[in-house]
């Protein structure tokens, strides 16, 4: 996590009480009379019927309901998103020329590995037959191989281009390009 991200879910955390009145404890317990089983059910039940905002209602709910799939717990998440070993090995190389690039972090969410700077530069989700989605913070002109980012991709807006890679070797030199230039811009 960068220190920005650090300071972001701090400042959630610090901003409950004050903003809503009620401790954290105060919210677990309201979180745990939800009907819903569902995580995006019980976010949404959080938003209509207590007012929380979304990133609010996600630490109330991690708290109340821990799970091993974390974003502050990144082995298990990677383990399930990376099954396929094809998809897998193309995260490795991208990694590896990823992190060539001074102060960056990876970090794992639920549906992506996120690359960072400051702020996202890439990310990268596994695809069926064993290739990778790469987004990247790059205008989708950078490189005449990019398609400008899919409607639904959860990355992230920062995130305006992306490539389809279909082996570990498809990390090249021109990749590293495009890494440098979402780095540059992050």
């Amino acid at each position: 996590m960068t220190e920005r991200q650090r300071r972001w879910f701090a400042s959630v955390q610090e901003s409950l009480e004050r903003d809503t009145g009620k401790s954290l404890d105060a919210w677990v317990a309201i979180a745990r009379t939800c009907p819903h089983d569902k995580p995006r059910a019980r976010t949404q039940w959080l938003r209509e019927q207590h007012g929380l905002g979304v990133n609010r209602a996600a630490h109330v709910l991690s708290v109340a309901f821990p799970s091993d799939d974390r974003w502050d717990n990144p082995e298990p998440l990677r383990a399930k998103l990376w099954s396929d070993p094809a998809s897998a090995a193309i995260l490795e190389s991208l990694q590896t020329a990823a992190l060539k690039l001074p102060d960056v972090t990876v970090g794992q969410r639920k549906g992506f590995t996120a690359f960072s700077r400051k702020v996202q530069m890439a990310a990268a989700r596994p695809m069926k037959g064993g290739h990778a989605l790469v987004g990247f913070a790059v205008e989708p002109d950078a490189d005449r191989t990019l398609s400008p980012r899919g409607r639904s991709e959860s990355w992230g807006e920062r995130l305006k281009a992306q490539l389809l890679l279909t082996s570990p070797a498809d990390v090249n030199a021109r990749i590293e390009d495009l890494l440098r230039q979402a780095w540059e811009s992050s």
